[in-house]
């Protein structure tokens, strides 16, 4: 088990960029068999956002073609901790 920091983003308050295919380079690299994502909002608020949900889409659809399975998309917020899993988004 590894934990990897890929990305520091400076972001707007509403939007960050995320490249799938970096994302997919860093768990082959590592011949990752799953991962589990997260990311924070700087709003504080641990509810995924419309991109959020589109981008662990994309995320486990690209994953999938290399047999990398994404357990689960956690979004982190002030006080609370968001699971796309524990919320049968996944």
């Amino acid at each position: 088990m590894d934990a990897q920091k890929l990305f520091r983003i400076s972001s707007t308050v509403t939007e960050a960029r995320v490249y799938p295919r970096e994302i997919a380079k860093r768990a082959l690299h590592h011949n990752a068999a799953a991962v589990i994502l997260a990311h924070n909002h700087p709003t504080g608020h641990a509810e995924p956002s419309e991109s959020d949900i589109v981008l662990t889409r994309e995320l486990c659809r690209a994953l999938a073609l290399l047999d990398v399975i994404v357990l689960d998309h956690m979004i982190v917020g002030r006080t609370t901790v968001y699971g796309f899993l524990e919320h049968g988004k996944m």
